[in-house]
């Protein structure tokens, strides 16, 4: 029996010591893992940062293009993606295949926001884009004759935005406080019976040859060779809620990435840059 007894002990002590040696391997092995994936991160932090930012057309890409070796120097590297229409910006960045965007006002963004449920925010305003109404047949705005065909974008901001600068210059009237949400529908007085046409955004230059007036932005009338102030038979007020703003989602707005894009798009160079090539059709708006 001594002997049995000494066999069991033995044995349990042999099977609690393998136990013991066991779990101090996994430990050891745990930690070591565990260095190497708190390592990995901070090996890839030591690079530069990679955005995306989806834009439309000068003089938006050409801003991007600019403060591009700004942000190399903080830390970022930015690819810009030029997209074709103007709704894949902000549906690239609800579905997170870019980090922000830049091509649009508020009023637009929060148009998709409504229609999508998306969490789009604007971050920094860029620009004022002077916006204005534009003829190849006529030369001034009282020229515009009963039944004439005045085209604007087609998107819901976009067709207020062009309505109440038609009122401001007389040509119609709305119904009192629709301001920029306002449709056909809020015309209560057309006078000289004009016609309205809506069409997408990107069609506007090409309305310019068979339309009597087109509302757009400088964007659009600039590739033509034409400037709100010299051009344009009419214009919105100056006190417009309409800056070219850069966006980016609720999710990622406050990270390092996108406030330094913040800071170099509303700094010095884009500044000197609006005032020496688009003065006449931009304004800084920061």
């Amino acid at each position: 029996m001594g002997a049995r007894n000494h066999m069991k002990r033995s044995l349990k002590a042999t099977t609690t010591f393998a136990i013991t040696l066991l779990v101090i391997v996994l430990a050891l092995a745990g930690c070591g893992s565990n260095k190497e994936a708190n390592e990995t991160p901070a090996a890839e932090s030591s690079g530069p940062v990679k955005i995306k930012v989806a834009s439309l057309i000068p003089p938006m890409t050409d801003i991007l293009e600019l403060i591009k070796p700004v942000l190399k120097e903080e830390g970022v590297d930015m690819e810009v993606v030029i997209l074709s229409d103007n709704v894949q910006p902000n549906e690239a960045l609800a579905n997170k295949e870019v980090d922000a965007n830049f091509f649009q006002h508020v009023p637009y963004m929060e148009q998709f926001n409504a229609s999508k449920g998306a969490k789009l925010v604007p971050v920094q305003p860029v620009y004022d884009a002077i916006y204005g109404g534009y003829s190849k047949r006529f030369k001034a705005i009282a020229d515009l004759p009963d039944g004439a065909t005045l085209v604007m974008a087609n998107d819901p901001s976009n067709i207020g935005r062009s309505l109440q600068m038609f009122a401001d210059a007389g040509l119609i009237t709305l119904k009192d406080g629709v301001g920029i949400e306002a449709t056909q529908a809020d015309i209560t007085a057309n006078p000289k019976n004009y016609k309205f046409e809506e069409v997408d955004l990107l069609m506007l230059a090409r309305m310019l040859d068979d339309a009597d007036l087109v509302a757009m932005t400088p964007a659009y009338a600039s590739p033509l060779g034409l400037t709100p102030k010299k051009d344009a038979l009419i214009t919105e007020r100056e006190d417009s809620a309409f800056s070219i703003t850069l966006v980016a989602r609720e999710d990622n707005k406050d990270s390092a990435a996108i406030q330094k894009l913040a800071k170099a798009i509303s700094g010095p160079e884009v500044k000197k840059f609006l005032e020496d090539n688009y003065a006449e059709i931009a304004l800084p708006a920061f």
